[in-house]
Parts: structure tokens; sequence; C-alpha cells
């Protein structure tokens, strides 16, 4: 049901193909009157199939388009006249970061500073009342904190403590942002969120593989003993939560997104076998859960991530409507239902194979 009381305004979500950006699309266009561009270069994780359900909308548009093509990006800004800016588009998978960091350097830091000087323009000759509306809002990841021990949490004072190329590469984009609102006035608003799950989620991260490779009947793989924790958050969770960011956030300001839900990896993969085995029972039938295995640890694999989501909670009222056990339930029953979704994306280039091990 679309909010009819909401003032309708123009956003530009880049990197709207991939995983938490086309869920931000299709709840925007599903359940608000705004109008939508996403911007996207479509390289391997973004998927214009996940955005099939709403491409047909009147408010919803498509541009192929890198963020690093400065021009590009100024035309489309200049012509589209946005109110917010999400931005979103990144490389975020911290295994594809240690076999290939370069192209993490190259999208999350020079492609987040060639959009930011793009914006800063742009809102530098808007007229005063659209001037004051404006946002750029960046979405960026708890993984820049670096790593807990068993206690504590992320709060927005935490300080940065980047431990692999994803991570630091999200850390400078993140410093940039705060630098071009402190040096020139930009409006901007920063989230940090926790590991997101659910549908549309690229199969080389930790629930989707391992539901996929259930279902194939290959083994389950868990790194190191399994013990590291995550604070996990479902990702329509996620997208209300930007919302409420754009749309009340206090300009300046950064706010942590979490689910409130740590789970050791060992503790996700167990519970998807368990779903599995009620909701697609094996033929031979023993428990998903003897196909698990442990594996060599990722190099650097940080130890707990947990975030205290208590400001946007008590200044938004947000707060997730998910838990872990319902979400999870619900993400395995999409790739039940959706196979064409991921087997088109396994007959590319990734197949679920092993990455982040240098020399391996």
């Amino acid at each position: 049901m679309i909010g009819l009381e909401m003032e309708a305004k123009k956003i530009i979500v880049t990197g709207g193909a991939g995983f938490i950006g086309s869920a931000l699309v299709r709840h925007l266009v599903n359940h608000t009157p705004h109008e939508v561009l996403v911007v996207d270069a479509l390289t391997y994780a973004g998927n214009l199939s996940s955005l099939g359900s709403v491409s047909g909308s009147s408010r919803f548009s498509f541009s192929q388009s890198n963020i690093c093509d400065s021009e590009k990006i100024k035309q489309l800004i200049a012509d589209y006249k946005p109110d917010i800016i999400a931005h979103l588009a990144a490389e975020s998978h911290v295994d594809r970061s240690i076999d290939g960091p370069a192209e993490f350097i190259q999208t999350n830091i020079v492609g987040t500073f060639s959009i930011l000087n793009v914006a800063l323009a742009y809102w530098q000759g808007l007229e005063a009342e659209k001037r004051a509306g404006f946002r750029f809002h960046h979405i960026s990841t708890d993984e820049v904190f670096g790593a807990l021990d068993d206690s504590g949490f992320f709060v927005e004072t935490t300080a940065y403590d980047p431990r692999s190329p994803y991570s630091a590469s999200k850390a400078s984009s993140d410093h940039l942002v705060r630098a071009w609102h402190h040096t020139y006035g930009l409006p901007i608003l920063i989230t940090n969120c926790s590991n997101n799950y659910g549908p549309y989620h690229f199969p080389e991260k930790l629930i989707p593989l391992t539901i996929i490779k259930a279902l194939a009947q290959e083994p389950l793989p868990i790194y190191g003993n399994g013990l590291n924790v995550r604070d996990w958050l479902y990702v329509d969770d996620h997208v209300r939560a930007l919302e409420a960011v754009f749309d009340r956030g206090h300009v300046g300001e950064s706010y942590m997104i979490g689910g409130s839900s740590e789970k050791t990896n060992i503790a996700v993969v167990q519970t998807i076998c368990d779903i599995l085995d009620r909701l697609q029972p094996r033929e031979d039938g023993q428990s998903y859960r003897e196909l698990m295995h442990f594996v060599k640890d990722r190099p650097g694999h940080d130890f707990r991530y947990a975030i205290d989501a208590s400001k946007i909670r008590r200044d938004l009222g947000w707060q997730p409507l998910e838990s872990f056990e319902t979400g999870l339930e619900k993400t395995v029953i999409w790739y039940l239902n959706n196979r064409d979704w991921w087997d088109d994306i396994l007959s590319g280039a990734y197949r679920g194979q092993r990455l982040g091990l240098p020399g391996a």
C-alpha cells in the first residue's frame, strides 16, 4: 500500500540492481509515491531480473551507468533533478576483495569521490527550497569498525578499524562523504548496517550459498571453527530503515542499522539445514547437516560484529519486523520457489567456487 500522505520525491539509487539496492527500489515503488531512477553498471552482482516486479511502473527508470563516469552521472543528475541520492553502488564481498582489491579501490573510493563531486555541484546550483531538501545518503557497513570480542557493540562513535581490502575501501568512502559535508556543506547522511540476508541475494554470500549447495547435495563449507559471530538483518527491514533515514534523519548524522540477531556462522548453517530438512527433505533420509564440513579460515577473518541500533530506534522510530528465524525461513522458501533466478547466475562465470584464498 502506497502512503499517499507522503510528499513524492525523486530518488536516484546507485547500485539499484544489486541485492540491497533492488530491495530498496522495490520498497520505494511498491510502498511510497516516490519516483526512482536506478543507476547501475550491471557488473557481476547487478541483476535486472531483481527489478522485474517494478520495471513496468511509471515511477521507475533505469540507466546502465558507472559511477566513475562523472560526465555521464553529471548528465543523469542534471536531467533527473533528484531530491535524494541513495548511494549503494559498491563492490561488497570480502573474499572477492582479497582476490582482487583494485576494483574495490576504484568503485568504492574513486567512484564515491566522483559522485560526491557531481552531487556537490548539482546541490550548489539548486534554488533555495530544493537545496534545503536535498540529501546525499551513503549506505555503508559495520565492517569498517573492525572486530569485537565476546562483548560490546558498534555504535555511531566507534573508532574505525577496517581489516580487509573491502572494509578499508568502505571506510575510505565514509570518510570522504563526511569530509564533503564538513568542508563543503553537502547535506549527507550515513548508515552502517550489519549483515543483510533475504531474497535476491547473490549466491557467493553465506546464506544463499549454503541453501544452493545444500539443494545440490554439495559439501557445506564452514570457515575455521564456525564460531565467528555476525548480527543478521533481514533486507526488507534494512530498506525501511534507509527510507526512515533519508526521510527524517538529521543532516550530517550517521545511524547504525542492525537486526539484534547475533549468530555464529555454524548456527546459521545448521538453521538452514533444519529448515530444509522440514521443507524439502533429502531423498536418502539424512539431514542436510551431514553435508557440513570445515575448511581453511578466511585470511583476517573478523571474530564478531554486533550493532547497537538504539539511536535509529529512538530518534526515527524504526525497528525490525522479522526475527532471524522468521526472516531465514522466508529466505529459504524464496530460494526454493525461485530457482530460475539463481540458476541463471550459476550458469555464468560464478558457480559457487571458493573465493578469498590468495595463492590457492
